[in-house]
Formats: structure tokens, sequence, C-alpha cells
């Protein structure tokens, strides 16, 4: 699969592109009167071309709020689909169709429609790192920024199925003190983190805070000194005092950190061996050129059948009112 996914980022007619591509990606904005949004994991040019750079719960919002005709989705295959749910009237063009994720193709929709059909009695809360499928057989969406808050909401007699991602769920169950039912779904760059090559970081920076997502495992986490979603770490870098940071996530954000705070050090946090296997193959799949061609000739384009996206819409419309 990743090797696939890294040969497709080689695929781009290099004949059909301006030589400013800047520029040129800017004039089809205006074009198409479009919005780029970003995840905080694309390569440093797409953060920096973007109109709004953001983790899964910022984009959501940035994409039911937005006045544009297009939006142009700088990330996965589950965040457009997202952005299409909200806005079915708009195009929505994701710059490679392959750009997918791990961790929703580790819940399938006909496996976990059986396996929510042995729990009846039990409230579905997915994160939205999944797909329309799996949101139309949920009941409520969340992400990592708002997970515990939302499951506090729930009444504690309450059983609770929560998919797809396991760590996640593991961290809700920690915070809150909830018996979840988890989905044994996972991302695989939040799984490649090494503990012991962590804690080599942290003998060799003493003065290095070690900072984590909660789609990490438990054995990672238990090193860091905080705890959050990919927006949470940004502005927690910002506001501490420490000067040097071990980064326990996608080092796509480390661009934003580094901007923000420019005179602070960030470590990304390694994986278990020397490969690159700490940066999400599909995230990388879009590059500047890639979309440009997306802008250029109106596709890829998201599309969906309306009963999925109203179906998938109830429990995103939950989370936003929660």
């Amino acid at each position: 699969m990743f090797t696939t996914a890294l040969a497709q980022r080689q695929k781009t007619p290099q004949d059909e592109l301006p030589l400013d591509l800047f520029a040129a990606i800017e004039e089809l904005k205006t074009e198409l009167n479009a919005v780029i949004l970003a995840h905080y994991y694309q390569d440093p040019d797409i953060q920096d071309l973007a109109d709004f750079i953001g983790d899964s719960l910022q984009l959501a919002k940035a994409a039911a709020n937005t006045q544009a005709d297009t939006i142009v989705f700088a990330g996965v295959h589950f965040m457009a689909e997202t952005a299409k749910i909200l806005n079915p009237d708009k195009l929505v063009l994701l710059p490679d169709l392959n750009a997918g994720c791990s961790l929703a193709d580790s819940c399938q929709p006909e496996a976990f429609a059986a396996f929510k059909a042995k729990h009846p009695d039990h409230l579905v809360i997915s994160y939205i790192n999944c797909s329309a499928e799996i949101k139309a057989m949920s009941d409520i969406i969340c992400t990592s920024s708002n997970a515990v808050k939302i499951v506090e909401q729930i009444p504690k007699e309450q059983p609770i199925i929560f998919a797809p991602d396991r760590n996640l769920g593991r961290y809700v169950m920690e915070q809150t003190g909830r018996d979840l039912l988890l989905w044994q779904g996972s991302c695989i760059v939040h799984e490649t983190f090494s503990e012991k090559k962590i804690v080599q970081l942290k003998i060799t920076h003493p003065q290095a805070e070690a900072i984590a997502h909660p789609e990490c495992e438990t054995s990672v986490l238990r090193h860091a000194s905080f705890i959050g979603s990919t927006a949470a770490l940004l502005k927690y870098c910002q506001n501490s005092p420490s000067q040097q940071f071990i980064v326990a996530t996608e080092p796509g954000i480390i661009h934003q950190m580094q901007k923000l705070a420019p005179n602070k050090h960030f470590i990304p946090a390694p994986p278990y061996n020397d490969c690159n296997c700490n940066e999400c193959p599909f995230m990388r799949l879009n590059t500047v050129e890639k979309l440009y061609l997306a802008m250029k000739n109106r596709t890829p384009e998201i599309t969906m059948s309306e009963d999925i996206r109203l179906a998938a819409l109830r429990p995103i419309q939950r989370m936003l009112e929660m």
C-alpha cells in the first residue's frame, strides 16, 4: 500500500505546469472563488499556500463556515469527505485521491456494522478520522480536541462504542474514568514512535519537553509532559517557557511550530528504525503540483450518495452543537 502511495506521488505531468506555480494557484483561486484548506501534516509549501491551516476540528469548522464556491482540501480523503458532507453544493477537490488514511482503512463499513449490531444498546462515538460510511453509522463524531469533553457529556449509565482509534479511546477512558468499548483501529504513524528512542532523546536533551498526540500508544504517552490535539500541541509550544521539545506526532506540524516560535528547538520523535515512518505517506501524496492541476482541471472531485451524506451529517452537526 505505502509503496504504491509513494510511487503515485512522483506521477505529476511536468509539461502541464506553469513556471510560477504559486502565482498560477492564486489566479485559479480567484477564478474558482476557491479556498485552500490544509492540515498541519502537509508539506511546508502547501501550508504556506493555504488560506486556512488547522487540525481536524478546526478544518471541519472552516469548511462549515466558508463562503467559497470551491474547497480545495490539502489533507486526506476523510477530511475532504467531511467538507463535502457539510457543503453538498460546493465543488470539493482533493489533489490526490490516493491520499487515504491508515486509521480510516482499519475500520471497514461491513465489519463495523456487524460489530455495532452485536451491541445495540451502545451509543456510537466515532473519531472524525473515519470514512463517510462509518460516520453515517455513528451517533456523534469527535476529534482529538474534543473527545474527552463529548464523552463527559454522555450520561454515565449509557454504554459507548468508541471507534476507530483504540489509542485515543484508551486516553479518553483514562481522562474520563468511563469504560468504553473500543474498535481496534490505529494510525500507522502514531504507532511507529519508539519509546526507547524517546527516552534516549530525553537523556541527550534533558531540558526538552516531550509532547504527544493522544493517538500515540500508552508507552509513549507516559513520557509526555503534555498530551493534546495537533492544534493544542502547537499552542502549548508557543506558550511554554521550555526552549526544546520532542514532538510525538507527524512532523509536518513542526513547520508551524518553528514559524510561531522561531527561537525554540523542535525534535521529531523517532520511529523504531531509520525509515521516515513518522511521516504520513498519505498526507505527503499531496504536492503543490497536484494542487494546481486539481484546480485547473476541477478534478479529482469528492462525491457521495445523498443518503450517506445526510446520515453522516447528523453526527457531525451534533459534535459541532456539543
